[in-house]
């Protein structure tokens, strides 16, 4: 295939994606103004329901801001040569073939990110601050940044030169060893990234002794739940907005409440959003997906190994001479298309699973608890209330509130 082809054709899907997203993104705002359903009427009274549109309008327009710049920044790079002129600069440094591959991958990661930085600064200090939900300092915006710029290059460079080292020495058979690499790497942070990677952002500590502690400990032995961690953290540190998420599984599985949810809600209502996320073990969503994470991951890397040794494929995104580093940026646009159409089906059953986590909390616990905590944190987060069917479709991993309060009090 001529690399002119497969040039057009990565353009054809940088636009063709981003129109799809503007107009799912455009076909959502017109719902901005729709009425309240009837099960929702008591969320937001009208002054808030107005601070809710007025947040989601602000968002929708710097959205659209924000998704023309990318586009134009990545079809400018494409077409002028942006990812030749630092496939340059990487030869330009060594000769060693994965080092060049760490430097052309660590200036754009790197690079693109720090481009980012004015639009992150923006929707942190400027809207959300407007609308009351920012509690990141300067200091802390600026420390997680270094933070994540660090762990990036460090693992990163770790498994991508493993990924280049595994090609050189078995060829197109590479993907299997990577394959195993990224399955192994998955379980290990599922397994401990709330002990190595959440404590360098945030504070974590046990839940302190007390009626909470009782409930969800009289409840987690009610369903059989072995429950040894229970876990607060500091999610006030950067916004008031709340969550809860379950994470690990075995002697390793840990609840976290973030301290904002604990301040929002009320302990039976806690108790009950903490049902939804033993539901969600104890209907092996974890495992499912977990497990399904790592066979797409295959799925991919068995792709890729079909396309991986095409000079097409890295010639099409402008570069002087055929590499492995340059083809995985090829690739990466001409199977973003297949990525999109995983991410539908996984989102699919996110929203299934949602809902079977939901008649789990119902049927242990209660259903008016999570009804009423599920009602409090969306008008906490100012949530939007009347999605587009298609834009759900589309991006939401969780059904719509409306949705989850009917099959609650079904």
């Amino acid at each position: 295939m001529d690399n002119t082809i497969v040039f057009y054709c990565i353009l054809f899907i940088l636009i063709a994606e981003f129109i799809l997203a503007t107009v799912m993104n455009y076909l959502n705002a017109q719902r901005f103004k729709d009425p309240i359903p009837e099960d929702l009427k008591d969320v937001y009274n009208a002054e808030e329901y107005e601070k809710s549109q007025a947040y989601k309008l602000t968002n929708y327009k710097f959205g659209v801001f924000t998704s023309v710049f990318s586009l134009v920044l990545i079809l400018s790079f494409l077409l002028l040569g942006g990812f030749n002129y630092v496939d340059n600069i990487a030869q330009n440094q060594t000769d060693s073939i994965i080092l060049q591959a760490l430097i052309f991958f660590g200036i754009i990661m790197i690079g693109s990110d720090f481009i980012n930085i004015p639009f992150s600064y923006y929707q942190t200090f400027v809207i959300e601050e407007k609308f009351g939900f920012n509690k990141t300092t300067k200091a802390t915006f600026l420390t997680d940044k270094l933070k994540q710029w660090t762990m990036t290059i460090i693992v990163g460079s770790i498994i991508l030169s493993l990924v280049m080292w595994f090609f050189q020495w078995a060829g197109t058979s590479f993907w299997l060893y990577t394959w195993a690499l990224i399955a192994i790497f998955t379980l290990f942070m599922n397994l401990f990234y709330s002990k190595l990677i959440v404590p360098l952002f945030n504070k974590q500590k046990p839940l302190e002794a007390g009626t909470l502690k009782e409930k969800i400990e009289a409840y987690a032995a009610q369903v059989g739940f072995d429950l040894q961690n229970i876990f607060v953290i500091n999610g006030s540190k950067r916004s008031t907005k709340a969550n809860a998420y379950f994470s690990g599984f075995g002697k390793e599985k840990r609840v976290t409440l973030y301290d904002t949810l604990i301040n929002d809600l009320e302990e039976e209502e806690i108790v009950a959003v903490l049902a939804h996320e033993i539901g969600h073990y104890k209907r092996k969503h974890i495992i499912f997906n977990l497990t399904s994470s790592i066979v797409l991951t295959g799925l991919m890397l068995l792709i890729l190994s079909l396309f991986i040794n095409n000079p097409e494929v890295s010639l099409a995104i402008g570069v002087d001479r055929p590499s492995f580093h340059a083809a995985l940026i090829g690739f990466g646009i001409l199977y973003s298309p297949i990525s999109e159409i995983i991410g539908l089906l996984m989102n699919y059953f996110s929203r299934k699973f949602e809902y079977q986590a939901d008649d789990y909390a119902k049927n242990t616990y209660a259903a008016l608890p999570l009804v009423t905590s599920l009602k409090k944190l969306s008008k906490n987060s100012l949530s939007n209330l009347t999605p587009h069917p298609a834009y759900v479709f589309m991006h939401y991993s969780h059904p719509p509130l409306i949705d989850r309060i009917r099959n609650l009090k079904a």
